[in-house]
């Protein structure tokens, strides 16, 4: 078997996870247990067809785990997505139909089997995708009730923060099929430590799922008698406190039919000097040193947003691809240089997609209304003193006549209407 991923220290993966900020909590003994190679692994519950950047946080993870010498796998919720985990959720989760369910796990095998398809084998293989349904489905309510449920305390689950959080508010209580939830992780676990082919010792996950991911290592523990261990990776939050992970039209999704690549791009570029060295730290591969070295640049003219460019070059490249990275480059380079003769027509379509610009879809359409529609200006009165500012652009163009009418005459690949205020607020109007 290839082994192109010599195995990283023990002392120095675990030191490399806190400096970046991807350390909260381990089980006792974790560093020692790491000091030869182990398959982890963390799992994903397909609540979608596409999993979005939060989910970025432990898939790269696993991804420094694997470089490291490590297997990793992925492990997809084909059987725990048909309830859905309740931990900190104010209330009880939409239960997927078996077609919905089967429809998102196959987005994501797919996506994620695309994001590791260049790690290179280590020690013990290449990092495997799999579905936690192939183990799950024939095991009998009564079977599982004798073999699994009486290794737990319900005093035990009760007194968890993720579950007494729901338990004590008047407005939501919990299901028993959510209750369960908890020992469905934990079977999980189990079923791969347990397995000669896997032998899966440890799993990664968000801090808030110590709870869930504790019970898997006592399981272990309890049946088999066995050693398994946890590491947590802290929650990722904006300077400002807010959640991270959404632009202001909505979710970043991995998937670049939901959210084009260049939305993807300009999330990244978007990032608050506030933000963007803990963003380099969590999510780069770069070496720390040429991190620091990095910032220290950015630092000297935080106007040129070199941090920006780099986390957003390197995360595009990653998810999408060296050709999608340099289109999206293009795009956003052209779009503020005014150059819109030089898009094409998937640049177009990039553009309007979520995440891209603010769109708004219409038949023929005077130019002020346009205005309006994309939200450009508050009312005609503004549009009208605008246009005689010579401060909106109509495909690049400066535009003054406020009678114009956009049609697909004058659209772009018969269907696109740039709009431009000012140097910085763009729309789309598109027909159709």
């Amino acid at each position: 078997m290839e082994n192109s991923s010599p195995l990283l220290h023990a002392d120095a993966l675990i030191a490399e996870f806190q400096a970046r900020g991807l350390f909260k909590d381990a089980t006792p003994g974790l560093a020692a247990h790491l000091a030869t190679p182990r398959t982890i692994y963390c799992g994903f519950d397909p609540t979608a067809d596409s999993l979005h950047i939060g989910s970025l946080v432990p898939l790269l993870a696993l991804r420094r785990l694997q470089l490291a010498g490590h297997r990793v796998i992925i492990l997809v919720g084909g059987a725990t997505g048909m309830i859905g985990d309740p931990s900190f959720k104010a209330a009880e989760r939409k239960l997927l139909d078996a077609a919905t369910l089967a429809h998102n796990v196959a987005g994501i095998q797919a996506q994620v089997t695309k994001l590791f398809a260049d790690v290179p084998a280590g020690p013990l293989g290449k990092p495997l995708v799999l579905n936690n349904a192939d183990w799950t489905q024939g095991v009998g309510v009564l079977e599982f009730l004798r073999d699994i449920g009486k290794h737990f305390s319900v005093n035990q689950m009760i007194a968890r923060d993720s579950v007494k959080s729901r338990l004590e508010r008047d407005d939501a209580g919990m299901s028993f099929t959510e209750f369960s939830y908890a020992l469905l992780q934990a079977f999980d676990f189990h079923e791969m430590f347990r397995n000669e082919d896997l032998k899966c010792s440890v799993q990664i996950g968000a801090s808030d799922q110590w709870g869930n991911m504790t019970a898997g290592t006592e399981l272990i523990r309890k049946k088999l008698r066995g050693e398994a261990h946890v590491l947590t990776l802290p929650l990722l939050l904006k300077a400002d406190g807010t959640k991270f992970g959404k632009s202001e039209s909505g979710t970043v999704w991995l998937d670049a039919a939901k959210t084009s690549p260049y939305a993807f791009y300009q999330f990244w570029l978007n990032t608050s000097d506030a933000d963007v060295e803990d963003y380099l730290k969590r999510f780069s591969f770069a070496d720390y040193s040429k991190i620091e070295q990095l910032l220290a640049q950015h630092n000297q003219n935080p106007s040129h947003r070199l941090a920006q460019q780099s986390l957003a070059a390197e995360l595009t490249k990653l998810v999408h691809g060296h050709e999608a990275n340099e289109r999206a480059w293009n795009l956003s380079i052209n779009l503020f240089d005014n150059n819109v003769h030089a898009f094409s027509e998937e640049d177009f379509i990039q553009l309007s997609q979520e995440g891209g610009l603010p769109a708004a879809k219409s038949g023929s359409l005077a130019l002020i209304d346009a205005l309006i529609l994309t939200e450009l200006v508050t009312s005609k009165r503004e549009a009208r003193d605008f246009l005689k500012q010579g401060a909106i652009q109509h495909n690049g163009v400066v535009v003054t006549d406020e009678a114009l009418e956009l049609t697909p005459a004058n659209a772009k690949y018969e269907k696109y209407h740039l709009l431009k205020r000012g140097k910085k607020q763009f729309a789309l109007l598109v027909h159709g």
